[in-house]
C-alpha cells in the first residue's frame, strides 16, 4: 500500500472498516530540562481505534490529559507508563478509572514496575490489568 493518511488531534477516518479517531497526547507536567513538555500539546496523536463494535484506545506518548480523561465506551485501552516522557503509574490508574476500559495494557514502561500499577487498581475489579513481559 503506497498511499498514507495523516491525522491531526481531533480528525477521524475509516479505513478498511476500521474507525480511526487521533486524540491528543501530550505533557503537561513531564518536562525536558530546558522547560519545554516532552511531547507538547498539538503536535502528537493517541488514536481510538473501532472495529467490530469495540473501541480501542491506544494512548500514544501522553500523560493523562483532560482530552482522554473525556473519552466514552472505551474498552480495551494501551496505556503508556515511562518516566520521564509519559505517565506514573499513578496517572495511568487515574485515566484508567476515568476511561473504565474492560482491559488495560500497560505499555512502554521501561524501568517502571507494573506491579505497582496493579496495586494501584487492585479494588477496580471490571479493569482487568493484562501485563506483559516486555522484551
Amino acid at each position: 500500500m503506497d498511499q498514507c493518511l495523516v491525522l491531526r488531534n481531533g480528525e477521524s477516518a475509516t479505513l478498511l472498516g476500521v474507525r480511526i479517531e487521533a486524540v491528543p497526547a501530550y505533557n503537561v507536567l513531564h518536562k525536558r530540562e530546558t522547560g519545554e513538555p516532552y511531547h507538547p500539546r498539538g503536535r502528537e496523536n493517541g488514536y481510538v481505534l473501532t472495529f467490530g463494535g469495540i473501541r480501542v484506545l491506544v494512548a500514544g506518548d501522553t500523560e493523562n490529559v483532560p482530552e482522554l480523561k473525556a473519552l466514552r465506551d472505551v474498552e480495551v485501552a494501551f496505556l503508556p507508563m515511562n518516566l520521564p516522557s509519559t505517565m506514573t503509574p499513578e496517572m495511568v490508574a487515574d485515566l484508567a478509572r476515568a476511561l473504565g476500559p474492560k482491559v488495560l495494557y500497560p505499555y512502554h514502561y521501561g524501568s517502571t514496575d507494573p506491579g505497582k500499577l496493579l496495586d494501584l487498581l487492585r479494588d477496580e475489579p471490571p479493569i482487568e490489568v493484562r501485563v506483559r513481559k516486555l522484551a
